[in-house]
């Protein structure tokens, strides 16, 4: 294992579509959660040198400071590999001095700000505020303390919203200049507000036009489409969740964390009073050997290079065209094959899914 991911689930308020493990911040709660976490790592890791980590949440940014110590004591633990990604997940409006001190102390070298919008009518749906000034000098200060590796997310698709407003908001993030741009679609959870509400998504093809002014805007100004929701400046690709997508082993510690290890998956509890009482694990089951290459095709088809079959046949001593029926896909132009590579025809990447139930 080279990466663990780490969850923080506090938050001082709840986004209407998130569906992550989250609670208010309570002070009472948190130095228990954090004691139990330092238990769970100290239980499972087995001070293998990591190349990638990543806090998210939650989150993570809204600690106090002696709570955010007590994370720096728990990240100690943790052997880091030279040359290694460390990303934390951070609001806006906690960025302050305090905070870019105590994160650079525990090794942090990449941030993720969850923005999503500059649009006043789409924050109030997220029940989320922000604004272009306040994000625009809290990079600012980021980078006065050294971090010149930042994502920002964006989220599109609210009910309502159309092209012309999302043009706004992409022309926004656009001046902040940063490295990583992470998009989103909304997607109406269960147990979340917009769930609660019975907001609708709006219709696919407005959704599918968005999403292509989102790919061809951010392609002219510079950034790579690298994954079906992520765009990079050259370089500057996400490690740690290259992981995921290459199917690899990783370790997730905290409340509703995944993880995958030894080829077992797991996914632990998003009970938070038993999470604190040390019963970390819901479930864990042994992947099989299909499931492995499922995973494999699912998730290396997010990637807009694809899959690698020489790499395939490494990883599993069998051709790929003989455990799915890529051949037919090929032929009508759904996949298509260059350079050693299969990777989804990118004018229907935007309708994957379809094509992956077509395989899978």
């Amino acid at each position: 294992m080279a990466s663990i991911y780490i969850h923080i689930p506090f938050c001082r308020s709840i986004c209407s579509y998130c569906d992550f493990s989250k609670v208010l911040h309570k002070k009472d709660l948190v130095i228990p959660y954090l004691e139990s976490l330092a238990s769970e790592i100290e239980d499972a890791y087995e001070h293998e040198p990591i190349s990638t980590l990543y806090i998210g949440g939650g989150t993570p940014s809204c600690l106090s400071e002696f709570e955010t110590q007590k994370l720096i004591e728990i990240i100690s633990l943790i052997d880091l590999k030279e040359g290694y990604e460390f990303t934390f997940e951070c609001n806006i409006e906690d960025l302050d001095e305090r905070l870019l001190y105590d994160l650079k102390e525990m090794g942090v070298n990449r941030l993720s700000i969850g923005i999503e919008s500059f649009d006043e009518d789409k924050l109030k749906f997220m029940n989320r505020k922000v604004t272009f000034k306040e994000a625009e000098e809290k990079i600012a200060l980021a980078r006065k303390y050294g971090f010149d590796n930042i994502n920002v997310d964006l989220m599109y698709g609210i009910p309502y919203e159309k092209v012309k407003d999302l043009r706004k908001d992409v022309n926004l993030f656009l001046k902040l200049d940063v490295e990583h741009i992470s998009t989103y679609s909304l997607i109406i959870e269960d147990h979340t507000m917009c769930r609660i509400r019975d907001d609708s998504n709006i219709c696919e093809e407005e959704e599918n036009k968005m999403y292509e002014y989102i790919e061809t805007k951010l392609k002219k100004n510079g950034y790579k489409h690298y994954e079906i929701s992520n765009f990079a400046k050259p370089g500057r690709e996400s490690k740690h969740n290259m992981r995921y997508w290459d199917n690899e082993e990783y370790y997730g510690f905290g409340l509703g964390a995944a993880g995958f290890i030894k080829g077992f998956r797991y996914e632990n509890t998003r009970s938070l009073d038993d999470y604190i009482a040390g019963k970390y694990k819901l479930d864990e089951h042994l992947v099989s050997d299909q499931e492995m290459m499922e995973n494999e095709v699912m998730l290396g088809l997010r990637k807009m290079e694809g899959i690698n079959l020489q790499k395939f046949f490494d990883k599993y001593e069998v051709n790929l065209q003989d455990v799915f029926p890529i051949k037919p896909l090929i032929k009508n132009r759904e996949l298509i094959y260059k350079d050693g590579y299969i990777f989804i025809n990118p004018k229907y990447i935007y309708v994957m899914n379809e094509i992956l139930l077509k395989l899978i």
